[in-house]
């Protein structure tokens, strides 16, 4: 069954869907099966994995109102090799038409479910904003990736973020957890820098990725071609960045599941 992660953060312009895209690729780079799953109305994800969000008939709106199967909805990028569930302005109906439902927040937990023997990692690229559609996403998660800046207000945020994901797994999915803290645009000249990363280290402990991903204009460019940094340039230091945070997750996941194995022989 695949590890669902979705990257999550209410503050815009951090990185998420940077993230999403790239960390999709480099899991794909190490021969992973992979899903992106874009629930943003804004479509980004999209657009930088080489889909036309405007000429998608089908999206992820269709897949969570029920009117299409999830596996009629899944395209296949080109350039970043992994599955794609795409998403567009269509989406922003989604909310309206499912605010009176019953079990409104699970619709995208109930499709994920009959597809995730498919793959190894599911990535959901959530919205900058703690809606309908980003709690969808939490309540079909394993864990949580939170990019985020090393500034003074990024803190603030993730207080408020942190809160919803224990209330949603309090309350719905008791096995989402924060999976890590991915600090982006990161620049280790600046003071600033340092001491908030000091500070996200004494709270979250080795939650906080080792990697973090650095400012760097072939990542930047890389969505204006609709193509993962990977694919635009597999040398630059955000690919490499990004192949690196990869790399960490899939030795913390394994490690994670020998101690599982471990535990459930001991008892």
């Amino acid at each position: 069954m695949a590890k669902i992660i979705s990257i999550a953060n209410q503050k815009g312009g951090v990185g998420k869907t940077t993230t999403s895209v790239n960390l999709a690729a480099s899991l794909h780079a190490y021969k992973q099966r992979v899903l992106l799953v874009d629930i943003d109305p804004q479509g980004n994800a999209t657009m930088g994995s080489g889909v036309d969000k405007q000429n998608c008939p089908l999206s992820v709106y269709h897949v969570l109102t029920e009117k299409n199967a999830i596996e009629e909805v899944i395209v296949t990028t080109e350039a970043g090799g992994y599955d794609l569930l795409p998403a567009n302005r269509d989406l922003v109906a989604a909310e309206v038409e499912l605010m009176q439902e019953i079990g409104r927040e699970t619709r995208l937990r109930h499709a994920l479910n009959r597809i995730a023997s498919n793959y190894d990692f599911i990535v959901i690229d959530c919205p900058p904003s703690l809606n309908m559609m980003t709690v969808n996403a939490l309540v079909a998660s394993d864990g949580v990736i939170i990019p985020m800046q090393c500034e003074y207000y990024a803190l603030e945020g993730l207080s408020d973020l942190n809160n919803t994901i224990r209330q949603i797994a309090k309350l719905i999915n008791p096995k989402l957890r924060i999976q890590g803290i991915l600090r982006t645009m990161y620049d280790p000249r600046s003071s600033l820098t340092n001491a908030v990363s000091a500070q996200l280290r004494k709270y979250f402990g080795d939650r906080v990725y080792r990697i973090s991903i650095p400012r760097n204009v072939r990542l930047a460019e890389a969505p204006s071609h609709g193509l993962p940094a990977l694919a635009y340039d597999r040398n630059s230091k955000g690919s490499l960045a990004y192949l690196a945070l990869a790399g960490e997750i899939l030795r913390l996941d394994k490690e994670q599941k020998t101690t599982n194995t471990d535990t459930a022989k001991a008892q």
